[in-house]
């Protein structure tokens, strides 16, 4: 058995969403001597460049939790031409959407149905469409952005388990993103409809909208729904969300996307960097 697949299996009696609240607690402690040591730690571990955040200082930030959220310079991550990528990361997948299926990893398909929380109608909306998924590591940038301007029509919360997300838990649990809680972000765009999914994973203690501040984690529940009869509309490059601790967004598109030549499965993207045009 290969270690990749012994740590997927070893995740699955694990109580993950208290681990991740603890963890959440940890990364929310306010005491200076512990948030500087678990944030300069970090920054050593991973390597970050703090010349790309607003502010600099690591002491400065009152949590580890604001910190990992920081906000960068204005001109740290230029918007390109047609699709945008959501943020900084790793591209993992990225194609057509075939059958109602996206690719999750090599020979591993799930469903776009139950990505969206069993919606079958609002899946029909995406046949023929692209998507694409984006894994955010630690060490990346951990905020959010809008891959083209839209305005927001409906968000749904699914509640799941929070499988780790990273490259050898995506080759072995299967349908992982459509398992793991998530908030599904239905948005209308030029480009006809566009959905953006934010997926929990491990440790991930809470996931944040700029329109309606922290979701997750909710009370245990079914799917819950939010219409948004005044609209609320984001251009392309704006912040919608943040993720507190490392995760995943996966993209779909109504309309086929020509994906940038250069591009493959693993390629390292950044926030705003052209993805391809439609």
């Amino acid at each position: 058995m290969t270690p990749a697949k012994l740590f997927s299996l070893i995740q699955y009696p694990i109580p993950h969403h208290l681990l991740s609240r603890l963890v959440g607690g940890l990364a929310d402690c306010r005491l200076p001597w512990l948030k500087n040591a678990l944030i300069k730690t970090f920054i050593q571990q991973f390597k970050v460049d703090m010349e790309e955040a607003i502010e600099p200082d690591p002491t400065a930030y009152a949590t580890f939790n604001d910190f990992f959220t920081r906000a960068l310079e204005e001109d740290a991550r230029p918007i390109g031409e047609g699709l945008a990528s959501p943020a900084d990361g790793t591209l993992s997948q990225f194609g057509a959407i075939e059958a109602g299926q996206l690719l999750q990893a090599k020979d591993h398909r799930f469903s776009l149905m139950e990505l969206l929380g069993g919606d079958g109608e609002a899946a029909r909306r995406y046949l023929g469409g692209s998507f694409a998924t984006i894994y955010l590591s630690p060490s990346d940038y951990h905020r959010v952005h809008m891959p083209l301007g839209g305005t927001l029509r409906e968000m749904v919360y699914v509640p799941g388990r929070l499988f780790s997300v990273n490259a050898a838990t995506t080759q072995h649990v299967p349908n992982l993103f459509a398992r793991n809680e998530r908030l599904v972000c239905h948005f209308d765009t030029e480009q006809g409809p566009m959905v953006v999914v934010l997926v929990g994973a491990m440790i991930v203690a809470a996931i944040e909208t700029v329109w309606a501040g922290q979701i997750t984690p909710l009370p245990r529940g079914g799917v819950q729904r939010i219409r948004f009869d005044t609209p609320i509309r984001l251009e392309k490059g704006e912040e919608m969300g943040r993720f507190k601790l490392g995760s995943t967004v996966v993209m779909a598109f109504a309309e086929p996307v020509t994906f940038a030549d250069a591009l493959e499965p693993g390629a390292k993207v950044q926030m705003g960097q052209s993805l391809g045009c439609f």
